[in-house]
């Protein structure tokens, strides 16, 4: 495991990147600082490329690499004491800056970057994981023209389980390293952008252990549906979280949905969802997408049913209570959630994390609600905030609304982990607060409602926002 110091750079790496820079400047030295600055940078350098490719090179330190090349090309007849008409300094300028903008463009591609590392869960338990495909027989697929396809669903459990500090840990996107690499290439194609630029995701482990036997105990059941195009691992942080603190959390892939689905028999179902650009027609979309996730839900909780009572094998055979379960989503499968919720009363809660609304013929339920919000700004999404409050007062039950100042659509999920921390992008809170605004909110939620811990939950969640109760 390469372990990280500085910049999100490890040693090998903040190396070549100081070694890189001294021979990009060694031109510019006094000339007795010259000859022995440029051989120390040669020498680091090749020696931190050769520990590189023998680790696993990062693509963020191709330029880096290639800029102290071609600073060290240039530098040769420096180290072989030959005699060279030096160029003029205005002409020897450019290709320094040039060099040195490639450098420093690998070094903060490498911090923008990085390697996630998932905070440690607080809770008193370990957490396993484990990954099942189920297929509905009842529902036909919607998205293809096959009269005998039925929907299925690849849903990660992740559980309170029995500690082994000694276990590998589970890749993050995936079962296996070829899985995690292609739902990274997936998710990247889907925001339309280079495959590449998610592949340290792609290499980073989760803090769970796969297939690991159940703590003792009978656990809440939080069932989770990503955003659109989202995939079932893209809240890990909060699952372990929640999982450590003795809950359940079963997260859903949808196939034709989903950025990228791996199926038992290695077929890769990639997202179907388009935009026409024509909102109506979008919205009767999201619509229909919507309604097939809330079934989709209400189908995981029955075979989280049969799983407890042993009628599916798995580890979690008498560990669940389907009596305390809540709907959960991000985006569109927040979305989802509140859909669900509405629909199916074995539903106990709903948290709506940053999803508007897509329920066509919204109707009176029972269950308590958090709907977590991005910091809307003046000006967009003018009737999110409003639809949302609509909704929300249709519960017979208390609800609550928090804005996170500070926060973006993305701030919730793992995305600050891994993504350039870009206000615009996965907000202002750094790289860990947005994961654990919405772990230690959602748990608080979930304690009061499924659990009926006491407390006053209001003044609680109001510490991380603006709160509405309704």
């Amino acid at each position: 495991m390469t372990v990280t110091l500085f910049f999100g750079l490890s040693l090998a790496e903040l190396s070549a990147l100081a070694a890189a820079v001294v021979l990009v400047l060694a031109r510019w030295l006094p000339p007795g600082a010259r000859r022995p600055s440029t051989w120390a940078g040669a020498v680091v350098l090749v020696v931190s490329a050769i520990v590189l490719a023998v680790l696993g090179l990062r693509w963020q330190l191709v330029p880096v690499l290639v800029g102290g090349a071609i600073a060290l090309a240039f530098a040769v007849p420096i180290l072989l004491r030959r005699p060279v008409r030096r160029a003029r300094w205005w002409l020897a300028l450019p290709g320094s800056a040039a060099c040195l903008a490639l450098v420093l463009a690998g070094a903060v591609a490498a911090w923008a970057l990085p390697l996630p590392v998932f905070p440690e869960p607080s809770g008193a338990h370990a957490t396993g994981t484990t990954v099942v495909q189920w297929t509905d027989p009842d529902r036909a697929e919607t998205a293809t023209s096959r009269t005998d396809d039925k929907r299925t669903v690849v849903v990660q459990l992740w559980y309170p389980a029995q500690g082994d500090p000694a276990a590998r840990r589970a890749w993050y996107l995936g079962r296996t390293e070829r899985e995690a690499r292609l739902v990274a290439r997936g998710q990247a194609g889907y925001l339309g952008l280079p495959g590449f630029i998610l592949d340290e995701a792609a290499r980073a482990r989760s803090r769970s252990v796969p297939d690991i036997p159940a703590a003792a105990g009978r656990f809440p059941v939080v069932l989770f549906s990503p955003g659109l195009g989202g995939v079932r691992t893209q809240n890990t942080a909060w699952a372990e979280e929640l999982a450590s603190r003795g809950y359940v959390v079963a997260a859903i892939d949808h196939p034709y949905d989903s950025a990228v689905v791996t199926l038992d028999d290695g077929r890769a179902i990639r997202t179907r969802v388009t935009a026409t650009g024509d909102d109506a027609e979008d919205n009767r979309r999201a619509a229909g997408w919507t309604a097939v996730r809330a079934a989709d839900l209400s189908f995981v909780l029955t075979q989280l049913d049969r799983l407890d009572r042993g009628e599916i094998k798995g580890p979690l055979t008498g560990r669940l209570d389907i009596d305390r379960a809540a709907a959960t989503g991000h985006s569109l499968g927040g979305a989802a959630a509140l859909q669900a919720a509405r629909q199916d009363p074995r539903f106990a809660a709903v948290i709506d994390i940053d999803g508007y609304p897509r329920d066509p013929a919204p109707r009176p339920f029972d269950q308590p609600v958090l709907a977590l919000t991005h910091d809307v700004r003046q000006g967009e999404e003018q009737d999110y905030i409003s639809r949302l409050t609509q909704v929300l007062q249709l519960s017979t039950a208390t609800g609550y609304r928090l804005t996170v100042p500070g926060s973006a659509h993305l701030t919730f999920t793992d995305a600050p982990l891994f993504l350039p921390p870009l206000p615009t992008l996965v907000g202002s809170l750094g790289r860990t607060a947005g994961p654990h605004i919405t772990a230690a909110t959602t748990a608080a939620f979930l304690d009061a409602t499924l659990r009926g811990e006491p407390g006053d939950l209001a003044t609680t969640l109001s510490k991380y926002g603006r709160l509405t109760v309704l």
